[in-house]
């Protein structure tokens, strides 16, 4: 299986493109770059049954947010406020991410 190259990092603002949930914010929990997957938080719930266990005692039903595909989201620019793509460019030695529609860099969120 090959890694892929991500436009998106874990704690960045995304929006969805596609399904269920479109047009919702969210940010990134999980990046999963082998799989192609993002898990947003509040973004693609499921319910699932779990029985009771040590960890759980009581057992029942539990909301979970389920992976989307990458290609399904779009980052948010934080200085712009608007969905955009990203491009790449060397600062100070550095690659970075740049935002498509204001030339403002993106700073990872943390």
């Amino acid at each position: 299986m090959s890694l892929t190259k991500l436009h998106v990092k874990k704690g960045d603002t995304v929006v969805v493109l596609s399904g269920k949930d479109k047009g919702k914010q969210g940010k990134i929990i999980t990046a999963m770059p082998k799989k192609a997957m993002v898990v947003v938080e509040n973004i693609n719930k499921v319910k699932r049954h779990s029985k009771p266990s040590m960890k759980t005692p009581q057992g029942g039903i539990v909301d979970k947010e389920m992976p989307l595909n990458v290609c399904k989201v779009q980052l948010i620019c934080p200085a712009c406020n608007k969905p955009t793509r990203i491009g790449h460019k060397k600062v100070d030695g550095k690659n970075v991410r740049v935002c498509k529609k204001c030339g403002e860099v993106v700073e990872q969120a943390k």
